[in-house]
């Protein structure tokens, strides 16, 4: 299977930013690829909550998802929506960060809330509160294709190694990180942190990145971009760099049962005893 990981600069504006994702889903199916990945919030990258409040929509009624469905259907591929920023009916009006797996029909076979909130601060004048706006996930996923069972997963996700090893120990062997990185942390760690689930799993990482400066109502925002590709023994197959579309890999799943049965890390769990 030929993969194409889509590298965006969306801004907060839904309208705006879908015509933009349809047009590279069209080129990359012109280049070969049956899967096309998008980055996390490809339908609003936000920090101003009235804004969000203005624009989003509910999954039955997000205008990107829809136009996701129709594109997969359209060109008959396996779509990975990173993630969309949604509205729910939570009390508190928090929204969903939202990842789907599409079909070639258009239907959605799995939908995968982002567990793990980004709530950090990086520097004196850089942080997140990601919890404020958004309601945490709690529920792993996995779902299969023809092509490799895929473990999903949210940027700061990426941080916890116990997550990908509970879906590798499901059956994943293709981990997506749709992401939209900071420029700092993702200097310091982005590819180590791909390369490392990688190795541990013996799993192919795919992660699609937001990048560069997206163009907001509210406080303006800067991602870090380089949308990678790992292969299961940790080499990067693919960078996008910061000034890239998109990277194409192919995906060969005899190269995963190959790196686990070299290292079979995945069987050698013991129990033991806390600190």
């Amino acid at each position: 299977m030929k993969a194409a990981l889509l590298q965006l600069t969306s801004s907060d504006e839904p309208q705006a930013n879908l015509p933009v994702t349809c047009d590279l889903i069209a080129r990359a199916v012109d280049k070969g690829a049956g899967f096309v990945l998008m980055p996390e919030v490809a339908n609003c990258v936000s920090q101003n909550r009235a804004h969000q409040e203005a624009v989003l929509q509910t999954e039955a009624d997000d205008i990107t998802l829809a136009g996701m469905r129709a594109a997969a259907k359209q060109h008959a591929i396996w779509l990975s929506v990173g993630s969309l920023a949604l509205k729910t009916n939570d009390p508190d009006g928090r929204f969903a960060n939202r990842s789907f797996v599409i079909d070639p029909t258009g239907q959605i076979v799995a939908r995968y809330d982002k567990i793990h909130m980004f709530d950090v601060t990086v520097s004196d004048t850089e942080s997140y509160r990601e919890s404020a706006g958004y309601r945490p996930g709690d529920r792993a996923v996995v779902t299969h294709t023809p092509f490799g069972t895929l473990g999903l997963s949210i940027c700061y996700d990426v941080r916890f190694a116990y997550l990908y090893r509970a879906l590798a120990q499901a059956g994943a062997d293709i981990m997506l990180v749709p992401s939209a990185f900071s420029p700092v942390t993702g200097a310091a760690h982005w590819e180590a942190l791909l390369r490392a689930r990688a190795i541990e799993t013996g799993s192919y990482v795919l992660a699609a990145a937001q990048s560069g400066y997206h163009p907001s109502a509210g406080t303006s925002r800067q991602t870090y971009g380089h949308s990678m590709a790992i292969s299961p023994w940790g080499e990067v197959l693919a960078d996008a760099e910061d000034g890239c579309d998109m990277v194409m890999v192919d995906l060969d799943p005899s190269v995963v049962a190959q790196s686990r049965q070299r290292i079979a890390a995945l069987t050698h769990d013991r129990r033991f005893e806390g600190p």
